[in-house]
């Protein structure tokens, strides 16, 4: 039997958007430019959204995994690094100088480099390429001969009873009521994120610290697979201990390729797929995140960052800029970034604002290294027509594997020129952008919005096959603890527990289809 993903039809999706809480006139889009579908288009869109019951053959389109702006796969390290191949010329020097900003190494303050200064004073990378090498995937530290420059370590505290709540989060309290997520705060010496690095004449924040723990999973067939589990410590902390009751959650950074065909992906349809009192009875919720945006001034449905804690990819980007490097921009204009009031030297230090960029990163930069990682293009598919791959295919649905990892949407139809190329596209990202309970494996106790310390925003699959040739590993999940696609499945647990176990009770023939398939996106 053939499990297949729900889809509703799309007047079914707008009222599901608004009885999840939404204000009667509130759409939980960033997109405010796009076109509502007329019912021609709307009956396109089901049609083609709808999962396969054929597996002898590849679906229409199924190569061009992100549409018309797709790029031919490449075989080196720059296959994530290409723009889309529905840009303009005009749009294409556009991506250019965005990519410049990107791998732009920043300077402390100050410096004859008025346009490049303002790095910190605490920081975790001095540049966008260095956390996204490639575009691709970050690992865990002491992995590729780096230090923990494409992994961070999340920090929080439980919030006070009494701690003044934030318009989002004053939304969500009424909205979900006593089912809400508890509150959390920045650790009030650390903030919200560990800064491994400082300029001249501060002290980093400390060192992240990781330690593995083998655990041995057998499947069917007789094969042993070994897991690691890991536990994080922060050694040399410099302004004293973290508080006693601090949340620490490691993420490394995720792939830059598709993000801008994930933010065009229409709201209502996103949540045409949450079932967060699991209606259906199939184990599966889904639960949709939402956050403020400052761009909007209003809740809108959060995709980006692994728990999905922003909305856009200029949201995603300034809170980067910010947390990661120590630059203000108009969206988070803090020149310390974040730093505490407990790091005098840190918040009175000279920063670069103030000169005629106002911000350190001005709204013109912000908007390029937003267009940049907009536009970096989904590589095509390889092997569609594989027997094998098709088989793969096959099981990834009969395992239940698609009721998370949806395989396609159609964007909206956007009018501004600027979102050309993500407007009305059939593409195939394997994701629903919906918060899940993947088990006590993976939880990292620490809530996030509306996510709880066990809830993980499905990541987006495309791609994923060609991991070590763009990032050389294959480290997997939030912390990298996975070493290969496998041992990612075999994390898996909470609502992802069947697909798991049907995984470890396949015959060995079965789960290297399922592989390959996989190693094909």
């Amino acid at each position: 039997m053939i499990r297949r993903p729900f889809v509703a039809p799309l007047a079914t999706c707008l009222v599901f958007a608004q009885g999840a809480g939404a204000a009667d006139d509130l759409s939980y889009d960033v997109h405010l430019s796009a076109v509502e579908r007329t019912a021609q288009e709307a009956a396109r869109v089901i049609a083609i959204t709808a999962p396969t019951y054929d597996f002898t053959t590849p679906e229409p389109f199924e190569t061009n995994q992100g549409g018309a702006a797709t790029v031919p796969a490449r075989a080196d390290e720059d296959a994530f690094s290409r723009p889309s191949a529905s840009l303009t010329q005009e749009q294409e020097l556009t991506f250019t100088l965005g990519r410049a900003m990107f791998k732009k190494l920043w300077v402390s303050s100050p410096s004859s480099t008025k346009a490049s200064d303002g790095l910190g004073p605490l920081y975790n990378a001095r540049s966008c390429l260095r956390c996204h090498v490639n575009n691709g995937r970050g690992h865990p530290p002491g992995q590729g001969g780096e230090a923990s420059v494409s992994m961070f370590l999340r920090i929080s505290v439980p919030a006070s009873p009494d701690a003044p709540m934030s318009e989002i989060e004053t939304y969500l309290a009424e909205r979900d009521g006593e089912a809400a997520t508890p509150l959390t705060r920045p650790d009030p010496t650390y903030g919200s994120q560990l800064q491994t690095f400082a300029i001249q004449g501060h002290a980093a924040e400390g060192r992240m610290a990781v330690q593995y723990e083998d655990i041995s999973v057998s499947l069917a067939g007789g094969e042993t697979v070994t897991l690691r589990a890991p536990s994080y410590n922060v050694e040399g902390a410099a302004y004293g201990a973290l508080s006693p009751d601090a949340l620490v959650s490691p993420r490394v950074a995720n792939p830059m390729i598709g993000l801008g065909l994930l933010e065009a992906i229409p709201a209502a349809d996103i949540l045409a797929h949450a079932d967060p009192d699991d209606a259906d009875g199939d184990g599966i919720s889904g639960r949709p995140q939402i956050v403020w945006s400052a761009a909007h001034e209003r809740p809108v449905l959060g995709r980006f960052g692994w728990k999905a804690g922003n909305p856009a990819v200029e949201a995603q980007s300034a809170a980067a800029f910010s947390s990661d490097i120590g630059l203000s921009t108009p969206l988070a204009p803090n020149a310390a970034g974040d730093c505490t009031a407990m790091q005098q030297a840190c918040v009175t230090a000279e920063h670069g604002d103030g000169d005629v960029r106002g911000t350190e990163v001005d709204q013109a930069g912000l908007d390029l290294v937003s267009f940049y990682a907009a536009n970096l293009a989904v590589p095509a598919r390889r092997d569609v027509d594989e027997p094998e791959v098709l088989r793969g295919k096959a099981l990834f649905y009969e395992s239940g594997c698609a009721a998370c990892h949806v395989p396609k949407y159609v964007t909206a139809r956007l009018e501004d020129a600027q979102d050309a190329p993500q407007s009305f596209q059939l593409i195939w990202p394997y994701t629903d952008l919906l918060l899940h309970d993947m088990g006590d494996g993976l939880a990292d106790g620490r809530p996030e919005g509306r996510a709880t310390g066990r809830e993980w925003r499905t990541p987006p699959l495309w791609g994923i096959g060609l991991t070590a040739q763009v990032s050389g590993h294959t480290y997997l999940l939030h912390d990298g603890r996975a070493r290969s696609v496998l041992e990612a499945v075999l994390w898996h647990g909470g609502e992802a527990q069947a697909a798991r176990d049907a995984v470890v009770q396949m015959p060995k023939t079965d789960r290297d289809a399922l592989l390959r398939f996989l190693d094909s996106l």
